[in-house]
């Protein structure tokens, strides 16, 4: 029989980290993670009305009055120049009214006349149907959206307008009409609802081109079943601004 002392002890113990151990560490450990997280963004102010959440859109409305104060000062240098213009040039009459058709079809010269306007609005954030056997509304069948105001503006154009104007710029042809979400950007500019186009033209034409546009007509059942906002408004005499923005268009070329 051996010496107990010459015989080899009991093999050293590995300590085995078992798969439930390895999950309950993870968890404290992302737990941990989202408290620091949370502290940090928090940092003992109220989340929902920090005012750092608001700067954005606070850019965006900056940008927008900038936008416009810019489309003023390019409308008064513009009118300067075609004052200079005017003065100094050798042009014949039948050139000057030429020219004058050609900027009252671009839209940078005042347009008067009769007209209609068009009011689209939000439906209440609480509307319910109100007419039997439509289903709850979502929000997105609560609100104006782009393709709304393009077939309004379409149905205007289709109907003879010689002019339109979106709130309170003139429509020429590289006018886009763009909505990111409940808000209207048109050129360079951000507007919000109610949103109001104006058409001159003949009435009861721009009526008739209202009335029978397919995309309007769906619009209006929107406006039966949640009380999506619409109103058309007669005018004998109304007066659009003209355009007094940059054009981006750099080439083009006549439809066929």
């Amino acid at each position: 029989m051996s010496n107990s002392a010459d015989s080899p002890g009991p093999a050293p113990r590995r300590f085995a980290f078992r798969p439930i151990r390895l999950l309950t560490v993870a968890i404290f450990a992302l737990a941990g993670l989202i408290f620091w997280i949370s502290f940090n963004t928090a940092q003992g102010t109220n989340i929902r009305s920090d005012e750092s959440m608001l700067r954005l859109s606070d850019l965006i409305q900056a940008r927008s009055d900038k936008n416009a104060a810019l489309d003023e000062k390019t409308a008064k240098m513009r009118s300067d120049v075609d004052a200079l213009l005017h003065r100094d040039d050798d042009r014949s009459a039948a050139d000057e009214e030429r020219l004058r058709a050609l900027e009252k079809a671009a839209g940078t010269q005042k347009l008067r006349g009769s007209a209609v306007t068009v009011t689209l609005t939000d439906a209440p954030p609480n509307a319910t149907p109100r007419i039997s056997g439509v289903p709850d509304p979502q929000p997105n069948d609560l609100v104006i959206h782009q393709q709304d105001l393009q077939a309004v503006v379409n149905a205007l154009w289709q109907g003879g307008a010689e002019g339109i104007r979106v709130m309170d710029q003139r429509l020429i042809s590289t006018s886009a009409v763009r909505c990111v979400g409940n808000t209207l950007i048109l050129q360079g500019r951000v507007y919000s609802p109610p949103y109001k186009i104006t058409a001159v033209g003949e009435v009861s034409a721009l009526r008739d081109a209202l009335r029978e546009s397919p995309a309007i007509q769906n619009y209006q059942e929107y406006v039966k079943a949640y009380g999506l906002g619409w109103q058309v408004d007669e005018h004998d005499s109304v007066t659009l601004p003209g355009y007094s923005g940059t054009v981006d268009l750099h080439h083009a070329r006549p439809a066929d």
